[in-house]
């Protein structure tokens, strides 16, 4: 069963074959934070911000789950990636 990161009943993203990929995805746009526990574990938990939430879905006519996250891995690979000092830089 693929999965769509949804805001209440509207999809807001491709399918993919699995919740962990929406997650990566997720991550990657900014949409997720790190909250403490409830329970007093030592690490943060994730969760979506804005009341986002992954959930099972069904493909579009002609969408490819496989494709997407193909399509998603290849665009994550071209993207600069900011090392921690050009985050700092940027901050300031």
């Amino acid at each position: 069963m693929p999965y769509a990161l949804f805001s209440n009943d509207a999809k807001l993203s491709k399918a993919y074959p699995t919740e962990a990929d929406v997650w990566k995805i997720a991550r990657r746009s900014g949409l997720v934070v790190d909250v403490v526990s409830e329970n007093k574990k030592v690490a943060p938990r994730p969760v979506l911000d804005n009341d986002y939430e992954i959930r099972a879905c069904h493909c579009e006519a002609n969408e490819d789950p496989a494709r997407n996250k193909a399509e998603a891995e290849r665009e994550a690979r071209l993207e600069p990636e900011l090392s921690e000092a050009d985050a700092r830089d940027e901050a300031a």
